[in-house]
């Protein structure tokens, strides 16, 4: 049999690991299909593969690199919330004990980074000794020279050297205190001087972006060169994670960064995808579509992620039809001009209209639009005049097959909108839309209410959830789990509805209150009051 690691692609070169590496595992809490189609994975993996000072062995849940006898550090890439159930069941197969507290001098350090993570990372903190907080392309190094410079002490001096690097936050080295084990959180301090109160999520700021680093046809999108674009957005959206936990909003260089690294790819497949929140944002896009507008690229599969709805020219997507991609989708959240001021969208019904118009024109055969139910300050009237937009844009581009994808608000760490609950209207918000779209010929793909309130309860959560995730292992992923699982905790950690619906006030302390994003608390509050005086 053929083994999947010898079909890979590689677009680095290896270094050999000098006798005294230090041995690195590198897992991703998934399948290797899924795992080996994460930018950011791959990326991590080719840092330590290039470092003659580590060797790096991949674990996915399925399949595993030959393995280290000893390993020093052992990491996962965390970018999905329930993947945790995947990272226990790992540790629990290495006989690594579940939690940083348990373990002892002969086992690995257990470091985590990624999105959720950076994030929120306090349901999971025990389950971690370090935590990356932000760009890997900042906090690798260092991690892997304290690893050195550490080596051969006891665990609690790695701890606590550990937790002086920046971005490299040491749960077990924090003290959470609760006003009652229901209530909410009083304080979170360092437990020793010596150790910073706030940890500072450590930003890249470069201009040459991440760009794949292994191709494969085994990768749940086959055969895919992933090119970053620009990381974050400058919209700001005021719900948006993936804009206001990753600023400033950055752009890779055209002429040396993005048509090199294209051009790398090329030459192991003809499929690039070209990936950031907001990719024709970036202010060269125009020269880049005449670039690659270029006849020698006609054989060239091109595909873009989510752009900006007044950026899709009948150019672009002329150029998108001819590179063999039959749809395009742009974020447009609703079809309210008052909800899009609330949320800082600055669009308006007559650019997403065009968008199809042009997408048509273009030859584009797909839109797919992406809406949002439950935003703070939403009425009834607010989903009609998104059934109304849809109406509209389906009469403007008739032979555009259109589909709405929908999800309930969730509240995000480190953006303006974390103090807000979970719109309990949601669900019933979603199948009113289903009702109304689908009658009209217009696809219509609501996300599970039911996760978003999981979603909710892991992005807003504290470290009195660990416990119950810990139960839910073994109920199952489902909303009757979780409520199973506060069942039997009860008097141990407040409610669901604490964490889901309830609306904080921007006094208290919230879990992640020492982690610093990448704007203080009073930035946020300012965006809060701007969007709130949009609400009636």
């Amino acid at each position: 049999m053929v083994s999947i690691f010898s079909q890979e692609r590689l677009l680095f070169t290896p270094t050999p690991p000098k006798t005294d590496a230090i041995p690195v595992i590198y897992a991703f809490p998934n399948t290797y299909q899924i795992g080996i189609t994460s930018l950011g994975y791959q990326v991590i993996w080719a840092m330590f593969a290039q470092r003659e000072d580590v060797t790096v062995s991949r674990v996915f849940t399925d399949i595993q690199e030959s393995l280290p006898r000893h390993p020093e550090l052992f990491g996962f890439s965390i970018s999905w919330e329930l993947d945790y159930i995947n990272l226990l069941n790992l540790l629990e197969s290495f006989d690594i004990p579940f939690h940083s507290v348990d373990r002892e001098d002969n086992h690995p350090l257990i470091f985590g980074g990624g999105p959720v993570l950076t994030a929120n990372p306090e349901p999971f903190a025990a389950f971690f000794d370090l935590i990356l907080l932000g760009d890997g392309e900042e906090l690798l190094s260092n991690l892997i020279e304290t690893a050195k410079q550490v080596r051969g002490c006891d665990r609690a001096t790695k701890l606590k050297t550990f937790a002086q690097v920046p971005g490299i936050y040491v749960p077990s080295l924090y003290e959470v205190t609760y006003d009652s084990p229901e209530g909410v959180i009083t304080d979170i301090s360092p437990i020793y001087s010596e150790i910073p109160a706030q940890v500072q999520k450590q930003t890249y700021r470069g201009n040459t972006l991440s760009a794949s680093t292994v191709v494969t046809e085994n990768a749940a999108w086959e055969n895919i060169y992933m090119v970053e674009v620009v990381r974050s957005c400058p919209e700001m959206c005021r719900f948006c994670l993936a804009s206001y936990l990753t600023l400033p909003f950055r752009k890779a260089g055209l002429e040396g960064s993005l048509i090199p690294a294209i051009e790398q790819g090329l030459k192991v497949t003809n499929r690039i995808g070209l990936l950031g929140a907001s990719v024709t944002q970036h202010p060269e896009f125009e020269d880049l579509l005449t670039h690659l507008s270029h006849p020698k690229y006609e054989d060239v599969r091109l595909s873009v992620s989510s752009v900006r709805t007044n950026t899709v020219t009948e150019k672009f997507a002329k150029l998108l039809a001819q590179r063999d991609a039959r749809s395009l989708t742009i974020a447009v959240e609703s079809g309210s001009d008052k909800l899009r001021k609330i949320i800082n969208k600055k669009l308006d019904n007559e650019e997403i209209i065009q968008a199809g118009v042009n997408a048509q024109a273009g030859g584009l055969k797909g839109l797919k639009l992406y809406g949002m139910v439950g935003v703070p300050g939403e009425e009834e009237a607010d989903i009609d005049a998104t059934v109304n937009m849809m109406l509209q844009l389906k009469k403007a581009a008739p032979n555009l097959k259109l589909t709405l994808g929908c999800s309930t608000f969730v509240p995000k760490a480190h953006t303006p909108f974390q103090w807000f609950g979970v719109n309990k209207a949601g669900k019933k918000r979603l199948n009113y839309l289903q009702k109304k779209l689908r009658s009209r010929g217009i696809e219509f793909r609501p996300e599970s209410y039911n996760w978003s309130v999981i979603q909710a309860l892991i992005s807003r959560g504290d470290r009195r959830l660990t416990p119950l995730l810990e139960l839910t292992r073994h109920y199952g992923d489902s909303v009757g789990s979780y409520k199973r699982a506060f069942k039997e905790l009860k008097g141990q950690l407040p409610p669901l509805e604490f964490y889901v619906h309830q609306n904080w006030d921007t006094t208290q302390v919230l879990p992640w209150s020492h982690l610093q994003g990448s704007l203080p608390q009073r930035a946020l509050e300012k965006h809060l009051q701007d969007a709130m005086s949009y609400i009636n």
